[in-house]
Order: structure tokens, then sequence, then C-alpha cells
């Protein structure tokens, strides 16, 4: 469905690969890096960001709905599981949160801002996030000579 290579290049920067497009990520400096692109954590809220607009742009677009503008917000935090009082986690301890901010123009009813608000949190990566992801880890070594 999708992939991407990730190859480390200096310091902290990542030279990224789709096979069609091409991107960079790094670190700050205050974290050894040199700020060359995003962190990999802001990498992960852009993905969110746009899936969110797309998602809701085609959901407009099927409904024919008059969509003027989408523009979402994600931030990332560490809280402590007894300050969440949304969150539905078993341990204690600290969790991660994201929280959005999603403001959507154009001229809607009730009801369709309702349902707007419904769709904004069912984009395939907001619900791969909420529900988890399997993982299959495997490491290769070789002689460092690519």
């Amino acid at each position: 469905m999708a992939r991407i290579t990730a190859k480390l290049t200096t310091g902290m920067a990542v030279h990224l690969s789709n096979g069609r497009h091409e991107w960079q990520a790094d670190e700050p400096v205050d974290a050894g890096g040199t700020d060359t692109g995003p962190n990999p954590y802001e990498l992960l809220l852009g993905s969110l960001a746009a899936c969110t607009c797309v998602t809701i742009a085609w959901y407009c677009e099927f409904k024919k709905l008059p969509l003027e503008s989408v523009v979402t917000t994600y931030d990332f935090s560490r809280v402590h599981a007894d300050d969440c009082k949304d969150c539905d986690i078993p341990d204690k301890g600290f969790i991660e949160k994201i929280t959005s901010d999603v403001h959507i123009e154009g001229d809607f009813d009730v009801a369709q801002q309702k349902r707007l608000a419904q769709i904004a949190e069912r984009c395939p990566v907001h619900k791969t996030l909420a529900h988890g992801v399997a993982f299959e880890d495997n490491a290769t070594f070789g002689t460092g000579e690519n």
C-alpha cells in the first residue's frame, strides 16, 4: 500500500523517498540535528493533517457540499495518564496524546457540520493511530559498503 525508504545522511538528517518524491527529516539543533527538515513526530502529524484535509475534501466532493477550505492543526505531547480525563488508557504513567483543531469553512447546516466533525476523525491515518498498528520488525546487517 505504501513504502518509504529512509537513509541517514549527515548527522541526524535523513533522506526519505517513496520512489516518486523525495524529502528530508532532521532533528532540531538542541537534539543534535541541524534542523534541515521536520522531525519524525512533525512528519507523523503532517501525515495525519494531510489525510484529514483530503478525507474532508473527498467527502464534500462526493456529497456535493460547499467546502471553501480546511485547515488542520495537530499537537503532540506526552501527558501523565491521570491528567488525561478523556483517555481510555489502563496503564498509569505518561501517555502520548495528539490534540486536533480542524477548521472547516463553508456554508453548512448543523447536521452537515456534525457529520463533517465525524468525518474528520475517520481519515485512514487517524483510524490507524487510534486503533494501533501491528509491527513486524526486521533488522539486517552489512559491512557498511553501500
